[in-house]
């Protein structure tokens, strides 16, 4: 049946997606939330997205503010070109005539307006003041039918903005064909903004909630990923091939190396070189084999500078498009939008190589703990179905024998290839150490292995078996990471 709607477009990046595609064309919806919580953005948004693409938008208010405040504020947004109003876009204030002849002489009005602007898109906000100038539940259904079956008759699709809240028994919710409900929350001490389409007639629809963001640019719907994603957009293909991991000595210990389109995790305590594990294995990009690095904690230039003390020029890399660097600084981040940022990157400069430094990031952007084990399995089984092997970091406070006490067995099931990274006092000496703990389907080599830095533009390198003797090898920690 969705094949045959038309749909609008409303540049709203993510609201067509969670829509089904885009609202129906010629049919009416509601979009509620309490005042702040995006209404007026949003449906201003989809207005000048449709005059952008030739339609004509009647944009009524029932209230008592006036419209240069309302331009005002719009002003500050992107999307807002005053060369459109009053030519493309309509804006009118029926608040007297509601207040003074009723909801009948309204919808007359409407009509009215509706034919002279030869309008294809009408945005009612106020809905709330006209649900109280009614006498009843019929008198507001008897209105919002009269509307709608106009709005129908000649394909305009309406918008009805209230802040009142519409459960199933409201008469409004029982009339049209779609409700979106915007939502802000306090989760904590910061605030959290979800929209849902809470109503979808005739159409699918994603459902839950969603977040979403205001900025310059308007509002940003960010499908959530589990939903979006249940299956992955690509088919997964098994690969035989194996990638080198930049470390010298390594890749024999894994069979060969890492298998291409896996998702390998690299876990340790603070100091271990699991960054510099992560710099060996971008230092093998090139131009026609790119790489993106994807972190939270250093900046490109400390980690570039980093980098470079090693041999490894990021610069370089970086000049020649080799590689690709996005920071997302650990401060107040949104799920979802983190996901969508790093497959954006991966899809668009076709990258063989991703590292990312590290999941932790993921897990403190979440408002809600009990989604990450099903987010993570929609983000890894996309980037395998993208052709991209990739690494990630997971810092632990330690590693005892085959098992870490972080992260859950259930996110380490989802991961194709574990290698374990510590500091161990041989004898009174600090060393590092890797470990081998998982190569999904392959033979591997599981001892423990001796590391050292090396500042020959590898990284990393293996010296050889960790030696055990005297005092034999004790779990160490270093305060900072390397």
């Amino acid at each position: 049946m969705d094949k045959t709607l038309a749909r609008l477009s409303s540049d709203v990046p993510g609201l067509d997606e969670i829509t089904g595609g885009g609202l129906i064309a010629g049919s009416s919806y509601i979009v509620q939330g309490r005042p702040g919580a995006g209404k007026t953005i949003l449906a201003n948004q989809i207005a000048f997205a449709q005059a952008r693409q030739g339609c004509k938008v009647l944009y009524v208010t029932l209230l008592a503010e006036s419209h240069d405040r309302l331009f005002q504020s719009l002003s500050t947004l992107d999307f807002y070109d005053a060369t459109r109003v009053g030519k493309d876009l309509t804006y009118i204030s029926l608040f007297r005539t509601l207040r003074e002849e009723g909801l009948a002489a309204l919808v007359s009005t409407l009509r009215g307006e509706l034919a002279r602007q030869n309008a294809s898109i009408l945005i009612l906000d106020g809905l709330l003041n006209a649900r109280e100038s009614g006498q009843s539940n019929l008198d507001v259904k008897t209105f919002v039918a009269e509307l709608q079956g106009h709005a129908a008759f000649t394909g305009c699709t309406v918008l009805f903005l209230t802040s009142a809240r519409i459960d199933e028994s409201s008469p409004e919710h029982t009339m049209v064909d779609g409700v979106l409900q915007l939502e802000e929350n306090l989760v904590a001490s910061r605030t959290v903004r979800h929209i849902r389409v809470a109503k979808s007639r005739g159409s699918r629809s994603l459902g839950g909630l969603h977040l979403f963001e205001i900025s310059n640019r308007g509002i940003d719907v960010y499908p959530r990923l589990e939903a979006a994603l249940a299956n992955p957009s690509n088919a997964d293909r098994a690969n035989a091939a194996r990638i080198g991991t930049g470390m010298h000595g390594l890749d024999e210990r894994l069979g060969g190396g890492i298998p291409a389109s896996s998702v390998s995790v690299v876990v340790g305590p603070a100091g271990s070189g699991k960054t510099t594990f992560g710099l060996g294995f971008l230092r093998l990009a090139t131009p026609k084999r790119p790489a993106v690095h994807f972190g939270f904690y250093e900046t490109p230039e400390r980690l570039c500078a980093k980098a470079l003390a090693l041999g490894i020029d990021l610069e370089a890399l970086v000049e020649s498009k080799a590689l690709t660097m996005l920071w997302r600084p650990l401060t107040e981040n949104l799920l979802d939008k983190l996901a969508y940022d790093l497959l954006k990157a991966v899809r668009e400069t076709k990258a063989e190589r991703l590292f990312i430094d590290g999941l932790t990031g993921f897990e403190r952007a979440t408002v809600e703990p009990h989604r990450i084990v099903e987010f993570f399995a929609a983000l890894t089984n996309e980037l395998r179905s993208m052709g991209v092997t990739t690494v990630c970091t997971w810092e632990v406070k330690e590693l005892s024998g085959p098992w870490v006490t972080n992260p859950s067995p259930e996110i380490l099931s989802l991961l194709d290839n574990i290698v374990g990274m510590q500091h161990v006092v041989v004898d009174g000496v600090l060393q590092r150490s890797v470990t081998v703990m998982k190569v999904r389907d392959s033979q591997f080599e599981s001892s423990v292995a001796q590391v050292e830095f090396a500042d020959t533009g590898v990284g990393l390198r293996v010296t050889g078996i960790l030696p055990v003797s005297g005092t034999g090898a004790l779990p160490g920690r270093m305060p900072a990471d390397q």
